[in-house]
């Protein structure tokens, strides 16, 4: 007796341990663990887009507020900053190069740039969030570089060179890099700015439609000097399939 109850007792250990091992697993529970990792995944994206929106505006408002301390420090101190802009081939309008860009002639002139400008410095901090502070000093620099060399004898101030070296980098970037979610900014751009293009020729004498043309020739090579740094190009599934389906995958 004491044998046959010893081996009952070590049968049912097997027995519970090999039902164990053979237990279907709950796909209720199994695909509830998926959903809830899935809406957690989610929650993360979207918490780290809005990080980066959030980054973008204040740093674009940061830039923005300091154009207009500038000009209300000119009106309350009762000067003119105009000539800390670019003199084309003079020594002394060299600094120009970094300063005009500050500088603006009234606050028609600086409301004028002002929208426009946050704009397209959020779209280019939020997009291209490592690559934006290079674009925009090759934007600065070249631009400036261009209007001293080429441009006429007169001071030019004002971001209005830097706005359309943004929009040109924003517009052809997206095309270079053959990236749908880019190109969509590109139309964007267009769609917003593209009466920008009326601004390069020279029709008004008052405005430096030059610093306007070298700012989107600026933004051009830009585009295409940078065009494998920056955000990587999203491979979607249906372009994958036709890889997959090439004649020499087959």
């Amino acid at each position: 007796m004491c044998l046959f109850g010893d081996f009952r007792y070590r049968a049912q250990i097997l027995f519970k341990k090999i039902f164990g091992l053979l237990k279907i697993p709950d796909t209720t529970s199994l695909q509830l663990k998926i959903s809830n990792t899935h809406t957690i995944n989610m929650n993360e994206n979207r918490s780290i887009e809005r990080k980066r929106f959030c980054i973008s505006l204040f740093v674009s408002l940061i830039f923005i507020v300091a154009l207009w301390c500038i000009k209300i420090f000119e009106i309350v101190e009762g000067i003119s900053l105009y000539r800390l802009g670019v003199f084309p081939r003079q020594i002394s309008g060299l600094p120009g190069i970094i300063f005009s860009p500050l500088i603006h002639s009234d606050f028609n002139h600086l409301i004028s740039n002002s929208l426009s400008l946050l704009f397209l410095l959020i779209g280019l901090l939020y997009f291209y969030r490592d690559l934006s502070y290079k674009v925009i000093l090759f934007i600065w620099i070249t631009s400036g570089l261009m209007v001293w060399v080429g441009a006429r004898d007169s001071y030019h101030i004002g971001a209005s060179g830097l706005i359309y070296g943004l929009a040109s980098f924003l517009f052809f970037s997206g095309v270079v890099r053959h990236d749908q979610r880019l190109m969509a900014i590109s139309l964007i751009v267009v769609f917003f700015y593209g009466g920008l293009i009326w601004g390069i020729l020279p029709v008004y004498p008052a405005i430096s439609w030059e610093y306007h043309l070298f700012g989107g020739i600026s933004g051009l090579i830009a585009a295409i000097l940078f065009r494998n740094q920056g955000p990587p190009r999203k491979v979607w599934s249906w372009e994958q399939e036709e890889d997959e389906n090439t004649p020499e995958n087959l």
